[in-house]
């Protein structure tokens, strides 16, 4: 497999190159670093999976991840860090990062790691699990505590939406008036803290709703 490392430490980087370069399957293609260079490099040489980095110069890895991801997406990325807070992990995630590692991972592990993340596999550290799965927890919690509040009919209404149907024709299941139907849209988009019909539409499927 073809691998790129992006780290701003020297030393790590060519660390990492040194330990990887002993490993009979992997190829050294290139080396970034900063996220510039990282975006740089993957349009040019289209490595198989990235080593990335998370505080770099110039541009930092959740936003090379993002580019990275959004132009190549059969680009794997493993975020390779010294940070474990939620406030790092959760953006690099969803950034589009497939594994979340630390930095003081051992050397046969991480290769365990870059292969499984090649096979399709999540890998992440235990740290970074944990927020994750928080994260979920709340946003979940929070969901339902907002469907919560809307009225029988304000959540007919958005069970139509999820179908795509138009104002008119949801007048027209519901037996109410067009000017009625925008009404318990423009509520329940309030409610629900979202901005329009199509985000109403995700969130009706993310809960199960139709």
């Amino acid at each position: 497999m073809r691998v790129l490392i992006a780290d701003d430490h020297h030393v790590v980087r060519r660390g990492l190159v040194f330990f990887l370069r002993t490993q009979g399957d992997i190829t050294i293609i290139g080396e970034a670093g900063n996220g510039k260079e990282a975006v740089e490099i993957a349009r040019s040489l289209n490595p198989d999976i990235i080593l990335m980095d998370l505080s770099m110069p110039e541009m930092d890895g959740i936003e090379a991840t993002k580019i990275i991801k959004t132009e190549k997406p059969d680009i794997k990325i493993l975020i390779l860090t010294s940070f474990s807070d939620q406030d790092h992990v959760l953006p690099a995630l969803e950034a589009g990062a497939s594994g979340y590692q630390l930095k003081d991972i051992q050397p046969d592990e991480l290769v365990n790691c870059i292969k499984k993340v090649m096979n399709g596999e999540n890998q992440l550290h235990p740290k970074a699990t944990s927020h994750l799965l928080s994260n979920l927890a709340k946003k979940d919690k929070q969901d339902r505590s907002q469907l919560d509040e809307l009225t029988r009919r304000e959540l007919e209404v958005l069970k139509e939406i999820a179908k795509g149907k138009s104002n008119k024709e949801i007048a027209s299941a519901l037996f109410i008036t067009e000017k009625t139907v925008k009404t318990h849209v423009s509520n329940l988009l309030s409610k629900l803290e979202l901005a329009d019909r199509t985000q109403a539409a995700l969130f009706a499927v993310k809960n199960k709703l139709v």
